[in-house]
């Protein structure tokens, strides 16, 4: 490679109505160049926030360490699956969600428990016409971070939702299917279909565009091979080595999705809804999701994302692990232990599935560290019992090391009513973002 060659880190391959990001390069020059400004206060690396969304609470008894302090060797039942990545995470426990409390507003805590999760704002009760809750810690970031990246924010979950109607006590049903808020009055629809993300984040031009494409089956590396192929020449081996993995993860993400547009519908039986999304398994639909989240953060298409696993109050089974009956029906399990030993196998199930995107994170090496290491992912649920329908010592996960500002490994108690929004406000300012408050926020975080 010519000691001269330099590109941008903001160099997309283009083709036929796509436009394709890249990793970093060694030709794009030091990691700092990808933080804002490229000034000398600058971070070594982009940092990156996701959140990850578990509905209908936890069984916490075999959720929380026994002990404060370093995180034990042997984890709780539920955390087990994460074993490997101890040393990459911290259980939060004592956080509050005052906002999804009822508040003088009556039953609904389903409802209220995701619209509040990250924006500590109360979502209230209408005729139906007309919602209102507050701006989420996301939204925060993507505002103040959107001329960084292309994309803003990505919002995508596994279970759609109607944005319309009243599925909790009188609550409308986009409160139990959206996380993300732009504004009080602004739900951010997640995207359940992986094809539709995989568009948005490499795909351009019209919708009449994207379908000649598709009819023509033809991949978007295909598109860009012309563009990648002057490209490509003029970089190192270490380059060209790094653009062969990340095409080879591109494609694999192609034809998986390919694979599962093509899987018959499943025989539903009579009364039972026919399951939403691709592909049918539910673990490959997660962690297909789960791929394009890392694809995001490593070509810094996005620096922010909200996933969330399944709807609050999901009713979905787990038969595939031996649980025929819904979630949200066992969480009601009035300390029956059969129901509680069900709901656990449900929540180490989820975790397992965090267990595989850290996976995933950690095998992207960049600069001196991996991708992991520049992300902050926050996983958890707005409820902690969800017989209880408590939003007290909310059950919330740590991970990454947040570009060296996070220090992971550890059981953290918080004192009792600390709100969950000094958390996302303790985050934001790690992304080099100075916010004073958020919702019902009372101060930063110090021991994270």
């Amino acid at each position: 490679m010519s000691p001269s060659l330099q590109i941008s880190r903001r160099t997309l391959l283009r083709g036929i109505g796509t436009t394709l990001a890249l990793p970093w390069l060694e030709a794009m020059g030091p990691l700092h160049a990808w933080a804002a400004g490229d000034t000398p206060a600058a971070q070594a690396a982009p940092n990156r926030m996701a959140f990850l969304y578990v509905p209908n609470g936890i069984n916490m008894a075999d959720w929380k360490p026994s002990a404060e302090g370093e995180l034990p060797a042997e984890l709780p039942l539920i955390l087990q699956p994460l074993a490997p990545h101890r040393a990459d995470l911290s259980v939060l426990t004592g956080l509050t969600a005052d906002k999804a409390r009822a508040n003088g507003d009556g039953g609904g805590d389903h409802a209220r428990a995701l619209s509040a999760f990250l924006t500590g704002t109360q979502p209230r009760k209408t005729d139906g016409t007309d919602i209102r809750a507050g701006v989420s810690v996301d939204q925060v970031a993507a505002a103040r971070l959107a001329d960084r990246t292309r994309l803003p924010s990505l919002e995508i979950g596994t279970e759609a939702g109607s944005m319309a109607g009243n599925c909790d006590s009188g609550y409308s049903c986009v409160y139990s299917s959206t996380m993300a808020w732009r504004s009080a009055t602004q739900p951010l629809p997640k995207e359940v279909n992986p094809k539709l993300v995989f568009e948005r984040l490499f795909g351009s031009g019209s919708r009449e565009e994207r379908q000649r494409r598709d009819a023509r089956r033809r991949s978007v590396l295909d598109l860009v091979k012309e563009d990648f192929s002057d490209l490509n020449g003029r970089l190192g081996t270490g380059d060209r080595r790094k653009m062969d993995e990340y095409f080879s993860a591109v494609r694999d993400l192609e034809r998986r999705i390919e694979q599962a547009a093509r899987l018959p519908d499943p025989e539903v039986p009579e009364g039972v809804s026919a399951p939403a999304g691709i592909p049918g398994s539910y673990e490959d639909h997660i962690r297909l999701m789960a791929d394009l989240m890392v694809l995001a953060f490593q070509t810094d298409t996005t620096r922010v994302c909200t996933f969330v696993l399944a709807n609050e109050g999901s009713g979905k089974p787990y038969p595939f692990i031996g649980v025929s009956e819904g979630h949200h029906d066992l969480s009601h399990h009035g300390n029956n232990a059969e129901k509680k030993e069900k709901i656990a196998r449900i929540n180490r199930f989820h975790a397992t599935q965090l267990a595989y995107l850290l996976e995933r994170l950690k095998s992207v090496k960049e600069g001196d560290g991996t991708l992991l290491d520049h992300c902050m992912l926050t996983y958890g649920s707005g409820n902690s019992d969800g017989n209880a329908h408590n939003h007290d010592d909310l059950p919330i996960l740590l991970a990454g090391r947040g570009c060296g500002t996070l220090h992971p490994g550890r059981h953290t108690v918080f004192p009792k009513e600390t709100p969950l929004n000094n958390l996302w406000l303790s985050l934001l300012n790690r992304m080099e973002l100075s916010v004073h408050q958020l919702g019902d926020s009372t101060g930063e975080l110090r021991n994270i």
